[in-house]
C-alpha cells in the first residue's frame, strides 16, 4: 500500500530544530525594562507603550525562527562593515575599554540607547569631521535603493530619530557628537553594496523624541492609554502591528 503522507526531509528537520532553538533562546531572554532609542521614532505611541509595558502580542505575532535568523545575519553583516571601514582607514571604536558598548541611560535608566560605534578619526580625503557617531543598518535591496535615493531621514525616519537621540544624549560622554554629522552606513543584504551618508544633528527631532519617551513613561505609570496612530483599523501601520487585535479591542 502506497503512503502518500508528507514526510519531512532533512532540510525541514534541521531547519525546524534550528528555529525551535532560536525561539527558545529568545523566550528565555528577559524582556527590556526600558524604552530603547532605536524604537522611539515608530509612528504609533500606543504601540510603543504596549512594547514598553510588555503587553502580550496577538496570536502568531511573536518573532519566528526565520525572523530571528534574519536579525542575526544583520548583526553579522554589521561586524563585517566594522572590519571593512577599519581597513579603509577609519578609526572606528565600537567598545569601551571595559568591553561594554557605548551608550546612554537617562530617566533613572528607563530610557536607554546603545550606539554601533564612534569614528574617532578618518583620512582627510574622506571629509569626515570627527568624532562622529556611526550607525549601521542592513536592508533588502528595495529598502536600500529607497534610502540611497531619498536619504535616511526621509526614507527611514525611525533610524533618523535614533541617530538624533544618540547624538543628543552621547554629547555628554563624547564631546562633538552633536556638532559633527553622524556617519550612517546601510548594507544591501542582497548585493553587498554599501551606502554611506552624513546626517547632521537635528536638535528639534531629538527633543520631540525625548518628549515622546517621557510621555510614554508618564502615561504608563498613570495606567493611561495613549492614542493610537490612526482612526481606522485598515491604516497601514495598524495592519502590520503585532498588537492590532488588542489595540482595536480597547476603547479610544
Amino acid at each position: 500500500m502506497l503512503d502518500y503522507n508528507h514526510r519531512p526531509g532533512i532540510a525541514e528537520r534541521i531547519n525546524g530544530a534550528v528555529d525551535a532553538a532560536l525561539e527558545a533562546e529568545r523566550a528565555a531572554t528577559p524582556p527590556r525594562d526600558y524604552l530603547g532609542a532605536s524604537r522611539l521614532g515608530h509612528a504609533c505611541e500606543r504601540a510603543l507603550q504596549f512594547d514598553f509595558a510588555h503587553a502580550p502580542k496577538d496570536d502568531g505575532q511573536e518573532f519566528s525562527g526565520r525572523s530571528l535568523r534574519i536579525f542575526t545575519i544583520g548583526h553579522a553583516l554589521e561586524d563585517l562593515a566594522i572590519r571593512w571601514l577599519r581597513a579603509a582607514g577609519l578609526d572606528l571604536v565600537t567598545r569601551k575599554r571595559d568591553g561594554g558598548q557605548f551608550g546612554f541611560s537617562v530617566a533613572g535608566g528607563r530610557i536607554r540607547g546603545h550606539v554601533d560605534g564612534i569614528v574617532m578619526g578618518a583620512p582627510t580625503a574622506m571629509g569626515l569631521r570627527t568624532p562622529a557617531l556611526w550607525e549601521c543598518k542592513t536592508m533588502n535591496a528595495k529598502n536600500w535603493r529607497e534610502t540611497v535615493a531619498k536619504g535616511v531621514t526621509v526614507a527611514k525616519p525611525v533610524y533618523a530619530a535614533q541617530i538624533a537621540l544618540y547624538q543628543a544624549y552621547m554629547e555628554a560622554s563624547v564631546t562633538g557628537l552633536s556638532t559633527n554629522p553622524a556617519l550612517f552606513t546601510a548594507i544591501n543584504k542582497d548585493t553587498a553594496e554599501l551606502h554611506h551618508e552624513l546626517v547632521p544633528f537635528d536638535a528639534e527631532l531629538a527633543q520631540r523624541m525625548s518628549d515622546r519617551a517621557v510621555r510614554i513613561l508618564r502615561a504608563t505609570d498613570a495606567r493611561e492609554l495613549l492614542p493610537r496612530v490612526a482612526r481606522i483599523r485598515d491604516f497601514f501601520e495598524c495592519r502590520f502591528c503585532p498588537w492590532a487585535e488588542r489595540c482595536w479591542g480597547l476603547p479610544g
